[in-house]
Order: structure tokens, then sequence, then C-alpha cells
């Protein structure tokens, strides 16, 4: 993704740039796998944000959609998608009154649970509302975040699907790029194990006398993965529409493929071993370590042509650029182009982007941004 001198001058910096045509490109690549391994699609919504990119998922065919949080899922039913699936803990009054309110307005609303209490509060304001929540248990598959640990989930299942106002129809998890608990660089390796999990565990809960219709899984690095493996109906990747470094080290994405740039400006140069640019921590994210495992990254965001430059240390308004030569050659007024490690929490930063299509600039509001309720 190369923008040109006339493009970076019409750029307020720092900013965040998407390319439109590739996101696309992107978008039908993961549709077409999972067409072809006979699996549902179902992305995250939670890296781009907004129903523009949205409507793009659906329209090349994927079933729903998914967020983390009921915010973001109200910010989605009011564009107009109508089949939805928080896949989060829904826990707290709060949470719950919105969901139920949201439930009336869609075609399709699916909940996350995870314990006993959750689905109990789910259950009774379900029931005093009078509407019927549809429910998935979510799995611990190793990454030790949210979700039942899998030996207990038979157990849990039962007690839910034992409640009133809640119709329990499948189980899901996330587990990335992990096998038997622990790290690992073979994507297929993690897909398999993912696959079995949830196929075992669903298996169990059916043996119950539970009917459960759906087996979902499969982050962007495993997602095509677990789907081969025939054992799960639907996929749920978020960063494969624009890509970032992290996929490019996952074994997912090639740098060609990442749909998104940061620009920012070179504001000083105060000598020839450091330059400041207008983006600190209000723009470029800090959630990957630099100089930790498992990849290693030693910039914040990799400056584009630019290999010896380091973007290594950041005040709130201030980014600090070094070079591994010991002089940056940069200039004040210099636009340079970043490309985002992690770009979830990228585009997170920003209450609004350029999009470029067909050779088009134009600025779009980040909808979902910062909903975090």
């Amino acid at each position: 993704m190369q923008l040109s001198k006339k493009i970076l001058g019409t750029l307020e910096t720092p900013c965040l740039v998407i390319d439109v045509d590739k996101a696309r490109a992107n978008v039908e690549v993961m549709q077409k796998a999972a067409d072809q391994a006979g699996c549902r699609l179902r992305p995250h919504i939670k890296t781009h944000k907004m129903p523009f990119f949205a409507r793009m998922q659906t329209e090349a065919g994927a079933a729903g959609i998914c967020c983390a949080k009921v915010s973001e899922a109200e910010v989605m039913a009011s564009a107009g998608l109508d089949d939805i699936f928080i896949a989060y803990p829904m826990v707290g009054s709060f949470r719950i009154k919105r969901a139920i309110d949201l439930c009336r307005k869609l075609k399709r609303l699916i909940l996350g649970v995870d314990s006993l209490s959750c689905a109990h509060a789910l259950s009774l304001a379900a029931k005093q509302a009078g509407v019927t929540l549809e429910v998935r248990l979510e799995i611990d598959s190793g990454l030790k975040r949210s979700g039942v640990v899998r030996e207990d989930a038979p157990a849990l299942a039962e007690k839910i699907a034992g409640m009133p106002a809640l119709n329990l129809t499948g189980i899901y998890t996330f587990k990335g790029l992990l096998y038997d608990g622990a790290f690992t660089h073979d994507n297929h390796l993690a897909g398999e194990e993912e696959g079995l999990i949830l196929a075992q565990t669903g298996e169990k809960i059916k043996a119950l006398g539970i009917t459960i219709n759906d087996l979902s899984g499969g982050s962007s690095p495993t997602a095509i993965e677990t789907a081969r493996t025939g054992r799960i109906n639907e996929i749920r990747p978020g960063t494969y529409i624009f890509k970032d470094l992290l996929l490019c080290k996952e074994n997912v994405a090639r740098v060609e493929d990442i749909a998104v740039r940061f620009a920012a400006t070179v504001v000083s140069c105060p000598g020839e071993d450091y330059a400041v640019i207008d983006g600190g921590t209000k723009c470029f994210p800090t959630d990957q370590s630099l100089n930790a495992p498992p990849f290693f990254f030693n910039s914040y965001a990799q400056v584009e042509g630019h290999e010896d430059l380091r973007l290594t240390r950041m005040n709130e308004e201030h980014g600090i650029i070094t070079s591994d030569t010991g002089k940056t050659g940069l200039t004040v007024g210099q636009v340079l182009t970043l490309i985002p490690i992690h770009v979830c929490t990228a585009v997170n930063m920003h209450n609004s982007v350029y999009l470029l299509e067909k050779g088009i600039i134009r600025q779009a509001a980040v909808e979902g941004r910062g909903m975090l309720v």
C-alpha cells in the first residue's frame, strides 16, 4: 500500500488511512475459504468498528457479525445489521437491559455466557421482560481468559438449558495460536486442536439430551484451519479484513496484504540521532510490548521505506524516531507512513480514519470506537 505524495499532502496527521479496495480483497479471500470449507463466516467487527465494513462483509456472504460489547452491537444495529452475536459474558444489569432492548429490534441476537450466575441473571431478566434470549456457552480452550473450563461445560450447559427464557443453541471459543496450552507457530496444529475441543465438548453436551446447533471458533490465525477440520460450523475472525504485522508473524498475511497505514509528520529534529513525529500514545497503540516473546517487535509501528528507523519511545503527543545507524536522515515537515503491529487497537485510537478507494480519499467516522459497555 503506497500512498502518493498527492494523497499524503491532503492528510491531517497523525491519522490512519485504510485502502478500501485491499480490504475488500481480504474480505473476499476469507469468505471464499469459509465457503469452500462449508463453514459460516461471522466476522468480528472489533477490527474496523465501522458499519461500512460490516456491510461489506455481509454483502460478500457473511452470515452475520460478532461484537465484543453491547454498545458495539447497538452501533451496528442502528446501521441495519440485524444478525449479531455478542461474544462476551453478559454480566451487569445495565448490560442485560440494553441487550434485551436490542433483542427486540433484531432478527437475531445471540449472547455469551460462561457461568451459572451470568446465565441466572439473564434468565431472570428475560422472563421479567417477556422475551427469550438465545445464548451460547463460552469454552476455555487454553487461553485462560473468559470461558468455562471445558471439563465443567456439560454440567453447566445442562443447568443453562433448564433455565426459563433462555435458549442454549451453541458453544464458542477463542483460542488463537495455542496448542496444548502453549504458543505454537503451527497454524494447522492449533486449528485442528480448536476444532477437536469444540466437537468433543459439543458431543458431551449432546449426550445429556441437549440440542446445540452451533460450534463457533476461529480467530484470524486459525480460522481457515479450524473451518477445514469439518468439526465446526462457524468461524469469527476479525483482523483478516485489514491484516497487520501480527498476522504476518502468525503466518496468515503478507505485508502487501495490509490495508492500513499510519501517517505522521516529523515536527522536530533536535539532533541527527532522533526526530519527533506528531503521533504519540494517543495515536499508536502500545499493547504489544517491544523486544518480548514470541515475536520480539523492535518498534511500535514499522516505518515504511526506512528499515533502519524505529518508533521506540512515546509521550502522549510525541513519538521519538531513532535509527539503527545513529542518524535518522529525517527533516522537519516530512510525512512518514507506518505499518501497524496490531490493527484492532490502532483503529480504536482514532475517532475517524481516511478511506482510500479507487484513488479517491475521504474521511469517515469510526462509529464503534470507544464502545466499552
